[in-house]
């Protein structure tokens, strides 16, 4: 049987990644860009200029304790999501870790972007010794909440005043999955 360019299935891949090409930060510029665009998340409402929004992700990889996770469909980022490790100053706290700024483009979605980076995410805290995983989403983030929902993480709490959109405020959920028992 032979394949045609219709047969062709994208393939994603989900990675941490230390550094990014300038055709990657094209490329996470632009899936942000277009995320935060279609409400998908991120906590901007409105995007940065270009500039602005290459500076912040550059930013990204110098910030110590912070570690960038993308997805590449056929080689091109189309989301990305960060792991926030616990400050020393928080000892009783080490035992776990963040996942925030978590997005996949709008062309992207539905391709299984969004679940590669949550599991790349925990294979990684998993090998750190994190023994728990904490994010939280805005209640507008449907595809979001699903997927964490998939995933086995748990909605501890509400905040009835997380965000305000458009004059309205707005829900925020917080979730947390245990991976692992802790090394105690």
């Amino acid at each position: 049987m032979t394949t045609g360019a219709d047969d062709h299935k994208p393939e994603v891949f989900a990675e941490r990644v230390t550094e990014l090409s300038a055709g990657d930060i094209s490329d996470i510029v632009d899936a942000c860009t277009q995320a935060i665009i279609e409400g998908g998340g991120f906590g901007w409402l409105t995007p940065p200029d270009r500039p602005e929004m290459e500076k912040y992700w550059r930013g990204v990889l110098l910030m110590p304790g912070r570690h960038l996770f993308v997805a590449r469909l056929d080689g091109v980022i189309s989301g990305a999501a960060q792991l926030l490790e616990t400050p020393a100053n928080l000892e009783a706290q080490r035992h776990s870790a963040q996942i925030t700024g978590h997005f996949v483009a709008p062309w992207a979605r539905g391709r299984g972007n969004g679940k590669a980076i949550v599991r790349s995410i925990e294979y990684y805290a998993r090998d750190k010794g994190y023994s728990v995983l904490k994010l939280d989403l805005r209640e507008t983030q449907k595809a979001a909440i699903a997927l964490y929902n998939g995933l086995g993480y748990v909605r501890w709490g509400i905040n009835p005043y997380y965000a305000m959109i458009d004059g309205k405020m707005v829900e925020g959920y917080y979730y947390t999955k245990k991976l692992q028992e802790s090394a105690s």
